[in-house]
């Protein structure tokens, strides 16, 4: 039987039923309505949901792959424990960033990026292309636009960073890019209303300049400076948490 705490999962699961579904079902395991590790069979979920059993079949399927639930002989489908998502796939990292907000996962992402983007902008200086170099400058050209309305601020620094990200021609940095840019956007629009403005345009251009004219040391402290910067807004709104004051910069 399907007791009442899943009945919040019954929403409207758009025209794609399987993602839908899944969409539905990620997010209630990872802000925490199956701490307890049960799980419903396909066919309460069927019957929960008012989709046929292929659909829940083929989205628990889903869940699997991400390391959300395991499906074991007799026990059924249990959720695993957190160690086991992966918290590289773009779904279960924007499920966790969209929960309440946890000022841990944000610096543990940053950390990520402390140790990945500095040695791809290093690589994107002595790498990087003429068609990768202008996707870079474009990048910078769109946060200097976006700084007095001409784009829109988050995608504009979510391009900067993807486009370095490729230019440094190392397919595993290059595929970080849908992590970066699911995770960015949480975590730009949290440093930007701790300092009351965007990200800083020369910061950015120091990146840049430095890959164009092929310094790759100063490409790697120019974005380590980035990073470091986000890491310490983060250390000063935990701060601020703690006492009670405010963390916005002025």
């Amino acid at each position: 039987m399907i007791d009442s705490k899943p009945a919040e999962l019954r929403l409207n699961l758009g025209r794609n039923l399987t993602h839908g579904l899944l969409d539905a079902l990620g997010r209630a395991i990872v802000t925490g309505q199956f701490d307890d590790g049960s799980f419903p069979t396909e066919a309460e979920l069927a019957k929960l949901h008012g989709v046929s059993r292929s659909v829940t079949r083929e989205a628990v399927k889903m869940l699997t792959a991400k390391g959300l639930v395991s499906a074991r002989p007799r026990q059924g489908t249990m959720v695993q424990p957190r160690s086991s998502w992966n918290l590289f796939d773009t779904d279960v990292l924007r499920w966790l960033l969209n929960r309440k907000f946890s000022i841990d996962l944000l610096r543990q992402f940053n950390q990520l990026r402390s140790a990945i983007e500095p040695e791809a902008a290093a690589l994107a200086a002595m790498l990087a292309d003429e068609s990768e170099l202008a996707a870079i400058n474009a990048g910078l050209e769109r946060m200097k636009a976006a700084e007095s309305g001409g784009d829109q601020i988050l995608e504009a620094d979510i391009a900067f960073h993807v486009a370095v990200l490729k230019g440094s021609k190392n397919p595993f940095f290059a595929q970080f890019q849908d992590v970066v840019s699911t995770a960015l956007r949480s975590s730009i629009q949290f440093t930007n209303r701790i300092k009351g403005h965007s990200a800083s345009i020369p910061d950015h251009a120091a990146v840049a300049h430095a890959i164009a004219r092929r310094q790759p040391d100063k490409a790697r402290t120019a974005m380590k400076k980035i990073v470091s910067d986000v890491l310490d807004l983060i250390d000063t709104a935990e701060l601020g948490q703690k006492t009670g004051k405010s963390t916005k910069r002025r």
